[in-house]
């Protein structure tokens, strides 16, 4: 993870670096800037891959003459390497792949690259790219400042007089002077489905949950490779339960898999994660935390988190103090995000009966995580210089899992939510774990009802009708409005309505 800042055009280097410090949460391991051109580059990293000679601003091609600054990984660098052979490429960097393929290519390198990435590659003659992976798994913003264009991975990076006009980047794009904004990969799950016109009863044939569960098992691998021992948030659900069993049976010899749960005292999440965490023979740490605790923690977790939307909000809380346990013992962390966005699993896709309709709303969804769900993992960990990873977020699970008929994901009486990926691991968890009642985050910690209280009562009736229009849709509840004061207090000149993304129900 790194926090990132870049411009083209006439750019104050001074004003670079105050946007630099205010993502020193994302990178404590270094920060660097350079001058290219008409360009400036600036990073503040958490070293993961090659923590030697990855420092960034990273320079690369043959001559030298190409720099780059990113968040996220290239699970695929080690292809790329092979294929342009090693003399081309001078440290152990991710990041350097993506400099051989712009150097090779130009900006249509940036299609070859795989996993999660926000990008920005420039030179002194006045090459520039910046560019997003499709799901928009790192964050990106950026904003058109007269004559200059300033790229940095939060909101909070820019200055007040720049937050009015800042957008997201969007996911799946790149963008050069010369060429605007163009697509670099098409969005999972708008081609054809693998198999066609089967009945929403017509059982899977095996080979289904043999490929759900290899493909997610090689995602699972490839967020445990790297110098560092990673660890799981366990929150008790069969999605990070399964992440859990997974990587708990191909962690490395001879040490534990480290393990995190958080929740108020009694809460389901802690209960089930312990009993996970017993089955898994993982090293599990956990914190009970108070309704004070969190309550305290709204103010400073609504400013990290970037948003306002309530539902978030709940799940943020406890992810906040989840992250800041597994701080103290990892540095990389593996999330579940992203199974219910993939297998319908939250309540609202029940009400489907046509699989047709549920396959727009599922696309719809994913399309919306970078403003929404993916805004929270990043942030919350980030801010606690944590990595999160997320194997169900990996591209070959996305295409997949969207590739395959629909019909399979509608809820049925003999079919709960989730229940191909439930299927695909059978016997890899204690059934009352595999096939428990899906809640969300702060459902399950016990953590909805002490917010939505509280908060909602410092707010009236009247203050919600006189402020609601300042948003379309309005603001829907004193909650609500609550939370949107916080974050206008913390971000002032922040464009809420065109960078927040909120869920359907508030």
């Amino acid at each position: 993870m790194s926090g990132i800042v870049a411009a083209h055009g006439p750019f104050d280097p001074g004003r670079g670096q105050r946007m630099l410090d205010r993502l020193a949460h994302r990178g404590p391991d270094g920060s660097g800037s350079r001058e290219l051109g008409p360009s400036w580059l600036g990073s503040r990293y958490l070293s993961i891959v090659d923590p030697v000679s990855g420092d960034q601003p990273l320079s690369g091609g043959r001559a030298g003459e190409l720099w780059v600054v990113g968040d996220g990984m290239l699970h695929n660098h080690r292809r790329i390497r092979e294929r342009f052979g090693a003399d081309r490429f001078h440290t152990d960097s991710d990041l350097e792949a993506a400099l051989v393929l712009v150097e090779q290519l130009g900006a249509q390198g940036f299609e070859h690259l795989w996993g999660p990435f926000a990008l920005v590659v420039a030179a002194a003659d006045g090459r520039f790219a910046a560019a997003r992976d499709v799901l928009g798994l790192a964050p990106l913003y950026w904003v058109h400042d007269g004559g200059t264009v300033v790229f940095a991975s939060e909101l909070k990076a820019f200055d007040e007089d720049q937050r009015p006009a800042v957008r997201p980047f969007p996911p799946g794009h790149c963008w050069t002077p010369d060429g605007g904004l163009a697509p670099i990969r098409r969005f999972p799950g708008t081609a054809p489905v693998l198999l066609q016109s089967r009945a929403e009863d017509d059982e899977p044939p095996a080979w289904v949950f043999d490929a759900l569960r290899e493909t997610l098992i090689r995602a699972v691998d490839r967020s445990l490779a790297g110098r560092h021992s990673p660890g799981v948030l366990l929150s008790g659900g069969v999605d990070s339960s399964i992440i859990t069993a997974i990587a708990a049976r191909h962690h490395g010899e001879g040490q534990a898999l480290k393990t995190f749960a958080v929740g108020l005292e009694g809460s389901g999440d802690l209960a089930a994660a312990r009993l996970v965490a017993e089955h898994c023979g993982t090293e599990h740490h956990e914190l009970v935390y108070t309704a004070d605790d969190a309550l305290d923690a709204v103010p400073r977790v609504i400013a990290g988190l970037e948003s306002f939307d309530p539902k978030l909000v709940h799940s943020a809380v406890p992810n906040y103090f989840v992250s800041r346990l597994a701080a103290l013992h990892a540095k990389i962390v593996l999330v579940g995000e992203g199974a219910d966005e993939l297998f319908a699993g939250y309540s609202h896709f029940g009400r489907h009966e046509d699989a047709s309709e549920l396959q727009a709303e599922l696309i719809e969804t994913l399309q919306g995580m970078h403003i929404g769900g993916l805004q929270r993992v990043d942030r919350v960990a980030g801010a606690l210089g944590v990595e999160p990873r997320l194997p169900f977020l990996d591209l070959d699970m996305v295409e997949l899992a969207m590739a395959l008929p629909p019909e399979w994901k509608l809820v049925g009486r003999d079919r709960p939510a989730k229940w191909l990926l439930r299927k695909a691991f059978d016997g890899w968890l204690p059934d009352e774990v595999l096939w428990r009642r899906k809640e969300q985050f702060g459902e399950g910690t016990g953590m909805n009802d002490v917010l939505t209280e509280h908060f909602g009562q410092t707010v009236s009736d009247g203050e919600l009708a006189a402020e609601a229009g300042a948003l379309t849709p309005p603001v829907r509840t004193r909650e609500e409005l609550a939370y949107l004061r916080l974050l206008t207090a913390a971000l002032p000149g922040v464009n809420a309505q065109e960078t927040v993304g909120r869920f359907a129900e508030a």
